[in-house]
Parts: structure tokens; sequence; C-alpha cells
């Protein structure tokens, strides 16, 4: 973000309110705008030349050759006398010097026997006007009065011009508008609108903030819109993350960063969930909504009793809000809303998850059904929630059954119990598949249209999945992270993983880059972002950087139009980090100016760079 500078004509120093005194009205009057020289004559001198064609050029021309003529006869009248007399005439003239005619031994300029007159001066003696010296004390309290006094004096004219004629026979005079004042303030109190804490107020101080925080952070906004890390250029098959801002509040900083979301529809605006991970100190749960406009203090606030565990934002509707909370409690915040409370909770009486519930997830808006989302819960339950008009209706989707493996048969499963389930997706083409990860290690793919029993079982953790996300450019290819500290990319046909990454520490969370198929980020519990490009390198990290010392990182998440990631910690803390240029190669067909060729579609381009990607794995089923 850079700041305008003008370039003006005007010159700064000079004054503009110059009075001049005028004889024919015997006043002084101020000089008319625009009217002061603001040129500045940095130097000057006079010159010689002459133009050939002007006047004066021909009238000294004709002067200096009347004058040589005039030297010339003269000349020979001294020789024609000379020869006359019997004299040598001078070697000098006959050379062609010039006769100057001048006492060579006592010569002055007529110049300066010449009497100068002596300078004359003139003085006016001028009346000043009437000055009056003026003293007095300022308070606020006497600014208070007088603008209390204006805005009751507005009331009155205001009551005055809708009352007609009678109260135009009511209307006080000059001197006791003050008396009536206060009456009429209290007689149209609840109608009349308070200035300080009008919604007019509100805004102009919020966009006062916004300026204030903006200057004083104006090399971090340039650094985010402009600046660009050219050791890139030198450091093939590497990147780096510069840092931006930390988003935090003093009433989160013992709490952990429990969930993260952008808004879909305003992409400086995003969602942070507080609550905390240890299950043996839980209290009271926070929502804060940060912008980019403003770092230093969040845009909206909400506190809820429990917890808050995950959050997310509607795609067509960005103001609604779904949270689930440790207790089991789904919500529906309306981030418009100024009150503190939700719009829509969830009961034992219209249905309620027993343990905490992990993720939530909006459906696409139907036109003929009601708006409604999901949620998945340890209590091995996958719900819907409808929106009706009085309350959140639970409608059970899945029974998440606990698949046991028998050592003597690996074919024959036995199914008992309930598995725990810690996250889950929706694939982005076909609406009713998804998949779920649970605490026992395993990935499940399930269906709406089938909520008896699963279409596929992965295995490749052996601890809890703490998140799983559908590539969003490809159909078939979703990616996991777990406690076991792996990373792992599966194809949904293939029940084993075709890529599998060791992080060397429990990884919190991963996600797919929005604008690149073969990029994602994930976190780690030792405080590093660990970036890939499968494109560039299927085995290491282009970026592996520390973010926070001391503390663990819980979630990240791509923003959908900046190339910046977002990423929180259990210290209450959310830092926002930039994508250095080798970080988003995108890897698109462009032409010699750098333009996308035409008929190319970019999503197919990204789409066959994982294509390509699956096709030269070189993963193995494990052996039995």
């Amino acid at each position: 973000m850079g700041i305008t500078r003008v370039l003006t004509g005007d010159d700064p120093n000079i004054p503009r309110n110059i009075s001049k005194y005028n004889f024919k009205d015997r006043c002084y009057k101020p000089d008319p705008p625009g009217q002061s020289e603001h040129m500045c004559i940095m130097y000057t001198a006079d010159g010689c030349s002459l133009h050939e064609d002007s006047p004066e050029y021909k009238e000294q021309n004709e002067y200096q050759n009347k004058k040589k003529e005039e030297e010339q006869e003269a000349r020979k009248a001294m020789e024609q006398d000379a020869a006359d007399n019997g004299e040598v005439p001078d070697a000098s003239a006959d050379a062609g010097g010039e006769e100057s005619g001048k006492n060579q031994f006592n010569y002055s300029e007529r110049a300066a026997q010449t009497f100068n007159n002596p300078l004359r001066e003139r003085g006016v003696s001028t009346e000043p006007p009437p000055v009056t010296s003026f003293g007095a004390t300022l308070t606020q309290w006497e600014i208070y009065d007088f603008y209390m006094n204006d805005y009751h004096a507005q009331i009155v004219k205001a009551k005055m011009q809708e009352g007609g004629g009678e109260k135009k026979k009511a209307s006080p005079g000059y001197g006791s508008y003050e008396e009536s004042a206060p009456a009429a303030a209290a007689a149209t109190g609840d109608k009349e609108e308070d200035t300080v804490h009008s919604a007019k107020m509100e805004n102009a101080l919020k966009i006062l903030e916004r300026l204030v925080n903006q200057n004083a952070e104006d090399e971090i906004f340039n650094d985010f819109k402009y600046w660009e890390d050219a050791s890139d250029q030198f450091r093939e098959g590497e990147g780096s993350l510069l840092p931006l801002w930390r988003f935090s509040t003093d009433r989160t900083k013992r709490k952990q960063v429990t969930a993260l979301c952008w808004n879909p529809q305003y992409p400086d605006l995003f969602a942070v969930g507080y609550g905390s991970y240890d299950f043996m100190r839980q209290g009271s749960g926070m929502i804060c909504c940060f912008s980019l406009k403003n770092t230093s203090f969040p845009e909206y606030i909400f506190s809820t009793e429990s917890g808050v565990m995950c959050l997310d934002f509607h795609p067509q509707h960005p103001s609604l809000l779904a949270v689930g909370c440790y207790d089991g409690t789904v919500m529906v915040y309306d981030v418009r809303n100024k009150g503190m409370r939700p719009i829509y909770s969830s009961s034992i009486k219209t249905g309620k998850h027993t343990d905490p519930v992990w993720q939530v997830f909006w459906q696409a808006e139907d036109l003929a059904k009601e708006l409604n989302f999901f949620s998945i819960s340890s209590d091995g339950r996958v719900a819907n929630w409808i929106m009706s008009k009085n309350e959140l209706k639970m409608e059970p989707v899945m029974q998440l059954k606990l698949v046991n493996h028998v050592k003597d048969d690996p074919e024959e499963t036995s199914l008992s119990g309930l598995a725990g389930g810690c996250c889950f997706d929706f694939n982005k083409t076909q609406e009713h598949l998804f998949i779920v990860g649970t605490e026992e290690g395993n990935i499940h793919k399930c269906s709406k249209a089938y909520s008896g029993q699963y279409l596929e079982n992965y295995e490749g953790h052996h601890m809890a999945v703490y998140s799983i996300k559908w590539n969003p450019f490809h159909e078939r290819v979703f990616i996991s992270c777990s406690a076991d500290w792996t990373v792992k990319i599966w194809d949904h046909n293939l029940n084993y993983p075709i890529m599998s990454f060791d992080l060397g520490n429990a990884v919190g969370d991963v996600c797919w880059s929005p604008y690149s198929s073969t990029i994602f980020a994930a976190v780690t519990s030792d405080g590093k972002v660990h970036v890939f490009d499968l494109a560039e390198n299927k085995h290491e990290p282009l970026c592996e950087q520390k973010v926070v010392k001391r503390a663990k990182l819980t979630h990240v998440c791509f923003n959908e139009r900046d190339y910046m990631i977002i990423v929180g910690d259990d210290r209450g803390g959310v830092n926002s980090l930039k994508l250095s240029p080798n970080l988003r190669k995108l890897h698109m067909p462009v032409d010699e100016e750098g333009n996308l060729k035409e008929g190319i579609d970019p999503f197919e381009v990204q789409k066959a760079k994982m294509d390509k990607l699956l096709a030269a794995s070189d993963a193995k089923p494990p052996s039995a």
C-alpha cells in the first residue's frame, strides 16, 4: 500500500494572507488568492546578444557603420594635413588599429564627471486599525456544554418544523431556548439518535482505527503486498515464509487455538476458535473474527460456555458461522448480529452429541432444502443439523462402528462398539461421498446413502488421525495427518497410501493449497511449518521453518486470494506468513509475455499435474 505524492508549482514559503493599504478606500485589504508570484528566480544575468532580424540590431549596426565611416574620414583628413606639413604618418594607424582619440595620460570617463541627483525619500503616516486584546480559558466541559446546547437547539428547531402553526406559537425566543431544550430532548429522547453511540460514529471510529494501525505498520503492509524474496532466484528447490502479523488478545493468552477458517466472501476476514486440548483443564471458549485491515484487535468477539473445538463459514451466506464445542453442543452465529448469543443452539431436547464435536462442515445450499451442516464427534456419530424456523434439528447420518482385525484370520473382521470420530471431509464433485478419520488411526470412506456400512477402509496410521482433506483439484486424492508423526496421501480407489512423509513430530493439521494441486502445508508440535510441492520434490519439503518457540502449532489454513497462510498455536496466538515465490509455482503454460495461453483451463492443468504424480508413484501395497 503506497502513499501518493503530488508535485505542484506553488511555493509553500510565500505568505497567503498579505494585506496592503488601499489609498482609495483608506483601509487595509488582503491580496486576492493566486496573485502572489510563485516563480522563484535562482540566477539571472544580462546578455549582450541581439537577434540579427530585430530592430535593435539594425539600429545598432547602422550606428556602428556610421561611426566607422566618420572615423575613417577623420583619419584621412589627418593624414592629408600631415602630408601637407611634411610629417610622417602614425604606424599604428597604417597597421589597421583604430584611433581612440582619448588622452592616454590624463583620461577620465564622462560619466564620472556627471553630477548625480540625490535620491528622494517619501514617507506616509497612516493610522493602524484598532486592536483589542482578548483572553479566555477553555475547558472540556465548556466544549461539551456548547455542543449539547447546539444539539438541543437542533431538536427544538426540528420539532418546530414538524409541529406547524401550534408549535410556532409556543416557540421560545433567542434567550429562552436553553430552558426549553432539555424538555424537548426528554420528549423526543426515545426517537432521537445518540450521536456518540450512533452507528455512524462507530463506523467512523473503526475507519480511524484501521488508518492508524496501517500507518503504524506501513512496512509490514508493503512487504505483504509488494515485496518478494529475491533469494529464491538463487536457491532452486527451496523457499521461505515471511512473518507478517501475530493476532492475539489478552483474553485468549491462556487458551489454545482449536480452529481456523477464512471467510469465503471477504478474503481479509478469518475466524479463530479458542478452547483447550488438555481435557483435564477445560473452561469457557471464545470466537474471534480478525481482519487484515486491523491487525491490533478483533472485529467481532463471541464467548461460549464450553471450549470451541471447530468452526466453519457458510459458503453462500458468509455471515453464518457454525461452531462445535467440547460439551457436544453445536451452535450457529450470525457475525452481523451485535448480540453475543447464537441464533441457533442444540439442546438435549432437539438432539446433542455426548462427546466433543471435532469438526463441522456446511452443506451447499439447495433450493428445495433448508440450511444444514454436518458434524462429527468422539461419540462415534456423524450428524446432520437442519436450521428450521425455531430450532436446530438433529438427524443421524452414520454411526462409526469400530473395526477389530483378528490376528488368527486376517480376512475375518468383527464389528463391536463405536469408533471415536476426529475429522471428516466431503468430496468436491461427489457430494454424497465423504471420508472419516478416527481416534484408532483408521480412515473410512462413507456415503450418505449407506448409513450402516463403510464403502472402504484405509489402514496406514496407527494413532489418531487429526485432519483429513480432499484435494480441491482432483476428486480421487485426499491427504491425512496423524499423531504418529506422518502425513499420507491416498487414492480413494486404493486402500494403501501412495505417498508418506515422516515429519519427526506429531502433525496437528494439514491443508491443501487452493491454487495448486501439488502444494500442501503441515504444522507439527515442535512449532514448525512444512510446505511441500510434489511437482518439485516428492521426498522432502521445500520449506521447513520454525514459527514459534516453546509452543505447539495446532492448525494451518491457506488464504483463498493472497499467497499467505495462518497458523495457530497452543498459546492463543495466530501467526500470518507470506509464501516466497518458490512456494507458489503454478507450472502453467504461458506465452513469451508471461500470460496464460488461450484455450487453457487452469483447473485441468492442475488436475493433469496430480494425474502425472499418480502415474509415477512407486507406492506398493503393504505385505501381508
